[in-house]
């Protein structure tokens, strides 16, 4: 819409003046192409006031359109990045759940099992354990400069801070 009102704005406002070089409706419209694509080879440009502004706005258009191009694109892949962590953070979490469901359950009949499944109710607590300890790797932050780590130093690399 930009290319066709744009030409034709600028042929109606350029063709009979004097000194222009966009006298022809194909010559606006080819004008517009590279005007907006941001190419501007210099065959043909604008030589009244009428027509340099609205070469501004074709400009700006062009600009534009590629900026939301890239907006778009950027945030869509940001969006599946942003969902391949979350499914990534869900699943250890759900894991854990139904390990401790399972052991709840098998504790709540354990006068009942069988030698195998004890040995597998110590499977699943030791597995539980397992991943509530690396659920619960809590990080340790320098006060002074919140330096983050994840096993507590006695002093922070970055600012010296005695952490013990």
């Amino acid at each position: 819409m930009i290319v066709i009102v744009g030409g034709t704005v600028v042929y109606l406002a350029e063709h009979d003046h004097k000194g222009a070089n966009i006298t022809r409706l194909g010559d606006a419209y080819w004008w517009a192409v590279v005007t907006i694509t941001t190419v501007g080879y210099g065959d043909y440009y604008p030589v009244t006031s009428i027509g340099r502004i609205i070469a501004v706005i074709v400009m700006f258009s062009g600009i534009g359109i590629v900026v939301a191009f890239l907006g778009l694109f950027s945030q869509r892949r940001l969006e599946k990045i942003e969902s391949r962590v979350k499914k990534t953070e869900v699943q250890p979490r759900l894991l854990g759940d139904e390990t401790k469901t399972a052991v709840k359950n098998k504790i709540e009949v354990i006068d009942t099992l069988t030698e195998e499944d004890f040995d597998a109710l110590l499977v699943m607590i030791k597995s539980l354990r397992r991943t509530l300890l690396e659920d619960s790797r809590i990080s340790f932050k320098c006060s002074r400069c919140d330096s983050v780590y994840r096993i507590k130093p006695k002093f922070c690399s970055n600012c010296g801070l005695d952490l013990a």
